[in-house]
């Protein structure tokens, strides 16, 4: 009974860890540029001891790798929205002042005239962060380069070149999810850059692109979590009532014959005193 119990409490508390990721894509259906990352199983390991021969327990595998589906795409015509194609992935500065990488691609000037992300992360360029003069228009291209031009000049306006972002691509790199919600390479040192690969990042410009997560797959998801849930918890109540049953009957105390019915009635019809042969009144 043990056995039943182990395993059915076992797949509750691993599957906590699935339904938490599974609650933490649903929230982020809107975000821009996320990505889902996680995926989950279950198999069945042996249990090695002394008394434990036969038993096998439900672990859970992860991975927790970026899927680099691509999203929709939504056109703004804001000429700082761009959205990564393929497995391009944007460089920023981390909170903690590592590089990272990211999808999201709502840019915008600070009040310190530093390019920053939609969610205030510093926009890495190829040589640091990138500053806009106060005033200036912008524009970026294809592949990253950023150009500026004052609309207070008169004429034909020059465009000039501040900067380029940090594009990589990720293609043959996979990535993990840091603690702040970025991207970094996975298996090297956080803050570690993508090698270079023979294909060229790009991106489009005023466009955004949004989440790669499916909401009725997630939907879907969830319920079957929370059925799974709750017939696990009803099989623990049933095992613990059957072994409750089980310990009732064990502990059951013969009691004394009670007299039968007979003998108080024949003493009320016959009242004189019975005895037994060898003259022993009777009880």
């Amino acid at each position: 009974m043990d056995r039943l119990v182990f395993n059915a409490a076992a797949i509750v508390a691993h599957q906590a860890i699935s339904r938490q990721m599974h609650t933490n894509e649903l929230a982020n259906l809107s975000t821009t540029g996320f990505k889902a990352s996680y995926d989950v199983a279950m198999q069945s390991i042996k249990t090695d001891g002394k008394g434990f021969d036969t038993r096998f327990q439900p672990e859970l595998v992860e991975k927790d790798i970026i899927k680099m589906t691509p999203g929709p795409l939504m056109v703004t015509g804001n000429p700082l929205d761009v959205a990564m194609q393929d497995a391009t992935v944007l460089g920023v500065q981390a909170p903690n002042g590592e590089l990272a990488f990211t999808r999201r691609g709502d840019l915008r000037v600070n009040a310190t005239g530093v390019l920053e992300t939609g969610d205030g992360n510093i926009v890495r360029g190829e040589d640091g962060p990138i500053t806009v003069p106060q005033g200036f228009h912008l524009s970026i291209n294809r592949d990253g380069s950023i150009y500026a031009s004052d609309p207070s000049q008169a004429g034909v306006q020059n465009e000039q070149l501040i900067g380029k972002l940090l594009l990589r691509d990720s293609s043959n790199t996979p990535l993990r999810r840091r603690e702040d919600g970025l991207f970094r390479v996975d298996q090297m040192p956080s803050g570690s850059d993508i090698p270079a690969t023979d294909k060229t990042p790009s991106l489009i410009a005023q466009t955004l692109e949004g989440s790669n997560i499916n909401a009725i797959d997630a939907m879907t998801k969830m319920i079957f979590y929370a059925r799974t849930f709750e017939t696990q918890i009803r099989i623990i109540k049933d095992a613990k009532e059957i072994d409750s049953s089980g310990a009732t009957m064990t502990n059951v105390v013969v009691s004394p014959r009670p007299a039968p019915a007979w003998t108080a009635a024949r003493a009320i019809a016959d009242p004189r005193p019975h005895a037994r042969r060898d003259g022993v009144p009777r009880q």
